[in-house]
Formats: C-alpha cells, structure tokens, sequence
C-alpha cells in the first residue's frame, strides 16, 4: 500500500454535524418518544461539569433511541441518509476523495460520531474503511452505551497510531476541520485543515498546517 487518506466526517466532509440531526430527525418520526428528553436537561449540566463528550453522547442516543432493535435503527439510518445526506455532503470532499481513490489510496473514515449510521456513510462514499464511536447493544436492543472510546481527540491519534502499526510502509494524509483535530493531524505525513473556524486556522498556521475550504 502507497499511501492511505483518513477523512474527518463532521464539519469536514459534511456541512455540520450529523448526530444531533440524526437524533433530530428519530424525534420527528417517532414523536412519542419525547417525553423521553426530560433527562436532556441533567445530562447537559454534567457535560458543563465534567466535559465528557463520550458520557454526554451516550445519554443523548440513549434517551432518544434506546430500546430500539437493529432492524429499526438501520431503517432510522437509511431513511435519514436518504433524505439528509445528499445536501451535506461538501463538494470540495467529494472531490478531495475522488482523487485519492483515483490515487489508488486506501481510504479511511474517521469519525467521532457512532456507528449506528456513519460506517453507512462510509459504505456511500466507497471508503475502504471505517472507524468510529460503538455503541452498545443488549439482547439485540440498543442501550446507549459507549462500546468504545469516543473517537475524539487524542482517541483519533490512537487510530491513526493503529493504521502506523498496520501498514508501517504506507504514508498518511488526513483531513480535519476541528481544534481538536489538530491532535492527529501533528502525526501524519500530509495533513490538511479544512473548513475550519478562525481559531483553529491560526493554531494550524502556527504548526505549519496546510489550510484549505470545500464548498
């Protein structure tokens, strides 16, 4: 293997966040279900506290969709992908994409959101693979919680180190829009900030990071 593209999902190839319109759009579908939200409230002022993203994340699927078997989260999935993702999707990703698969690259999707409808997203895009934030299942109904790290952060370095140990020959672009990308991005051969806030572009200018913006 030459070389390998691992894309952030987020904010870098698509326009915004795509777990809370997931979990949106569930709501919508399935207003039953809330009444569910009024443990909303107490999980917002944990995260004040303690900023766990991963403990947050968990309470949120969990209030909205646990309980739920697998056959109804993967219809919940293609219904939104169908219907949401064609309009998130950056131009500029698809293209940045396109050329790497061309490249002959092996193509990597990393992302911090969950696996009830990224590895989805990664199987429209033709990655090669996936790698995102697991949740847990109880006798085939889902609880909410974390099967694995929340692929945030540093837990994003720990999988570009995996891919390192894997294939030690192959050189490493990634793509990030975040701060909190910049943890990864500082390890690979070719990093790229993209679409990112003026904050995080100063930061990456600072290291030396390329800038770049996908319509």
């Amino acid at each position: 293997m030459r070389a390998i593209a691992v894309f952030d999902l987020d904010g870098t190839i698509t326009r915004h966040d795509t777990l809370v319109p997931y979990l949106l759009y569930a709501l919508r579908r399935h207003p039953v279900r809330l009444w569910r939200l009024w443990v909303v409230p107490a999980a917002l002022l944990r995260f004040a506290i303690t900023r766990d993203r991963g403990v947050l994340k968990s309470e949120l699927i969990r209030a909205v969709l646990g309980g739920w078997t697998r056959a109804q989260i993967n219809r919940l999935g293609v219904a939104y992908l169908d219907q949401h993702l064609p309009p998130l999707i950056r131009a500029g990703a698809l293209r940045a994409i396109e050329r790497h698969r061309q490249a002959g690259d092996y193509l990597v999707l990393l992302s911090a959101s969950v696996d009830l409808y990224v590895p989805m997203i990664g199987a429209r895009l033709g990655f090669n693979e996936t790698t995102c934030t697991e949740i847990a299942w109880h006798h085939e109904r889902l609880s909410g919680q974390l099967t694995s790290a929340n692929r945030h952060g540093a837990e994003k370095t720990e999988v570009i180190r995996a891919l390192r140990t894997r294939y030690p020959l192959a050189t490493i672009a990634a793509y990030g829009n975040a701060h909190s990308d910049l943890h990864h991005l500082g390890i690979v051969e070719h990093p790229t900030v993209v679409n990112a806030s003026l904050g995080t572009r100063k930061a990456a200018q600072a290291l030396g990071f390329p800038l770049d913006r996908w319509p």
